[in-house]
């Protein structure tokens, strides 16, 4: 009898008795135990995948049981009820009744047993099985097996900025925490949270640079950490959970790819981040550190206060405020300044006293900018951010392949221009008689 196992998680089920008990040899394996017992183990192992109701799986059980006391002390024999364990079996490609096992020297490799099923035939496989890896062994080959909690702690710096978490750091780190989560529940054996392991990790480290932090990618070992499996009713593996600070947790339904994942990260940053500074372009350091932070500055430089009143700056300013929003989870910083105020910044950027107001976005490492072309409108310049935001759009050197000093100007105090007071002349002491008439 074949049962048909689920491709997409790997399930966990609670643990009940089967055709053994624990006055048997025999070692009741379950999803809980399984990677501590047999994947953590340097011993040579014989596991039975059994359903209780299987008449073949009932005939094995007293050969099993007997070539379980035989081999104690020299092999280890254990057995998983896979009609309730479905998770343990679909990981070791289980599709009937009885299967049996053998985790040698590389548990993630475990081998067919194709022998017969009485005791001796049982007993004779285990030993040449252990002749086999005590050989291994002796010759330098040790098979190279690396246990659940080893696999996800290799290569240290790919897996850097993921964080572990367990019952007791949990809700110190994630429930009181004002950052957004994405919590991976994992159990080393599953498949499913193997193929995910290399992606979670490359988009811990991407999402980090690309949030500074606000979004953080976390992993919690379900199979050991039950509490919060429980708290959480974690019922497949891998399972992802999103924690926000005041919401309840959701499911994370998304793709498994590095992109994806990152995907969601940064809508999630979007909805939660605060919207971009707009800064006034009032000296060198302005410029230079917001640049030099994200991957492009978009700086606009607006007519002149005297050309467009308080109220008409604003209304370009509020332009350039809901474009920082509506594109804020790119990480651009958003910069402005006068027309004139900084004469050799619009210079280098095309610009050059005419067509205000005018909008460039800059990429400070590559010093290449591109200029808006359409209206300077919500329409517009969404239309320009979005050719540059897929890559499109054509882009030129900054004038002499560097910012150009910047002037260190007052900031704009919010109100009107005024026009500058010219000296008064005082005509009383002309003798307007003495000038010649005649040219008058």
């Amino acid at each position: 009898l074949l049962f048909v196992l689920g491709t997409v998680s790997c399930t966990l089920f609670l643990a009940v008795n089967g055709l053994y008990s624990a006055s048997d040899d025999v070692i009741e394996l379950t999803p809980t135990n399984f990677n501590k017992e047999v994947i953590q183990s340097e011993s040579l192992w014989l596991v039975e995948f059994y359903a209780p109701w299987c008449g073949h799986c009932q005939r094995l059980t007293p050969e099993w049981k007997k070539a379980a006391t035989a081999l104690k002390g020299v092999v280890k024999v254990g057995a998983v009820d896979a009609d309730k364990h479905h998770s343990l079996g679909g990981q070791y490609g289980v599709r009937g009744f009885p299967t049996i096992k053998i985790f040698g020297a590389n548990k993630n490799k475990a081998e067919d047993y194709q022998g017969g099923r009485t005791s001796d035939a049982i007993v004779d496989a285990a030993l040449s099985a252990l002749r086999s890896l005590v050989k291994d062994r002796l010759s330098g080959r040790s098979g190279g097996y690396s246990s659940g909690k080893q696999s996800r702690e290799s290569g240290g710096a790919d897996k850097k900025d993921v964080i572990e978490l367990t019952d007791d750091s949990f809700d110190k780190n994630v429930i009181n925490s004002d950052d957004v989560w994405m919590v991976e529940f994992y159990a080393p054996w599953c498949g499913h949270c193997k193929n995910l392991e290399p992606e979670w990790a490359a988009a811990a480290t991407e999402v980090k640079e690309q949030t500074k932090g606000k979004v953080k990618l976390a992993a919690v070992d379900a199979t050991v950490n039950q509490m919060l499996a429980g708290r959480y009713g974690i019922r497949g593996f891998p399972t992802i959970k999103i924690f926000q600070k005041g919401e309840e947790p959701v499911d994370y339904d998304g793709g498994r790819t590095r992109s994806d994942i990152v995907a969601r990260a940064l809508d999630l940053f979007s909805d939660n981040a605060p919207p971009p500074e707009l800064l006034e372009i009032i000296n060198e350091d302005v410029l230079k550190s917001t640049c030099d932070a994200h991957q492009l500055c978009i700086i606009s430089v607006l007519p002149h206060i005297l050309d467009t009143g308080a109220s008409g700056r604003n209304s370009y300013l509020d332009v350039m405020l809901k474009m920082a929003e509506k594109y804020k989870k790119k990480m651009w910083g958003w910069l402005w300044t006068e027309a004139g105020a900084q004469w050799d910044l619009e210079s280098s950027l095309g610009i050059g006293g005419f067509g205000y107001p005018a909008m460039a976005a800059v990429n400070a490492r590559k010093m290449k900018f591109a200029l808006l072309k359409g209206s300077f409108s919500e329409q517009g310049i969404n239309e320009f951010l979005r050719e540059l935001s897929v890559g499109r759009g054509s882009t030129a050197p900054v004038g002499g392949g560097a910012f150009p000093k910047i002037n260190s100007v007052e900031p704009w105090d919010g109100k009107d221009g005024e026009l500058p007071v010219e000296d008064d002349i005082d005509l009383s002491d002309v003798d307007l008689d003495d000038w010649d008439k005649d040219e008058l």
